[in-house]
C-alpha cells in the first residue's frame, strides 16, 4: 500500500495538470528504508512529449547524488498519461528500475476538455519488478502522524 500525504498527492496531481497535454514525470524521496515520500521533487520531461516521459540524464544523476547526501531514496516515481488510462504502458515497465519504489501514473486524459485541466484525474500506484506489475492501495492521509513505521 501506498501512504501518501494530501500535500504530496495534490502537488503530483497539479503537475501532472500544469504539463498537459506532455507527460509530467518527478520523484517523491524519503528516509531510507521509511517507505515515507517526503520531499516532492518535479522533474523536467527531457522528451517533452504527449506520449512519453525521460529524465534528463544530469538532471537525474544530480538527484541521486543528492538523495544520497541526504540518505533519501526515491520511495515514489510518478508520471503522467495524457491520453490514457493510468496503467504502466510496455515503455513504463521496461523503464521501471527501482524494485522498492511505488510507480504512481495519474491520467489526465478526463481533463483534457477543462480549459485548465482542473477535471477528474486517475491516481493509481503500482509496484514494478522485473516486469510483473501489481498495482496497489493508496491511502492519502493529512499527515504522517499516527501511521507508524509504514
Amino acid at each position: 500500500m501506498l501512504i501518501i500525504d494530501s500535500e504530496t498527492y495534490d502537488a503530483i496531481v497539479a503537475h501532472a495538470r500544469r504539463d498537459h497535454p506532455d507527460e509530467a514525470c518527478g520523484v517523491v524521496a524519503g528516509p531510507v528504508g521509511s517507505d515515507r515520500p517526503e520531499r516532492f521533487i518535479p522533474m523536467l520531461n527531457a522528451a517533452m512529449s504527449p506520449t512519453f516521459y525521460e529524465f534528463d540524464s544530469g538532471d537525474l544523476f544530480r538527484l541521486y547524488k543528492e538523495m544520497d547526501e541526504r540518505d533519501e531514496e526515491p520511495v515514489v516515481i510518478y508520471h503522467s498519461h495524457t491520453a490514457t488510462e493510468a496503467y504502466p504502458s510496455r515503455t513504463d515497465i521496461n523503464l521501471a528500475s527501482e524494485p522498492g519504489a511505488h510507480y504512481v501514473l495519474v491520467s489526465t486524459r478526463d481533463s483534457a476538455d477543462s480549459p485548465s485541466y482542473d477535471g477528474p484525474v486517475e491516481f493509481r500506484s503500482y509496484r514494478i519488478i522485473d516486469g510483473a506489475v501489481t498495482e496497489e492501495e493508496v491511502k492519502v492521509v493529512a499527515d504522517y502522524s499516527n501511521q507508524g513505521d509504514n
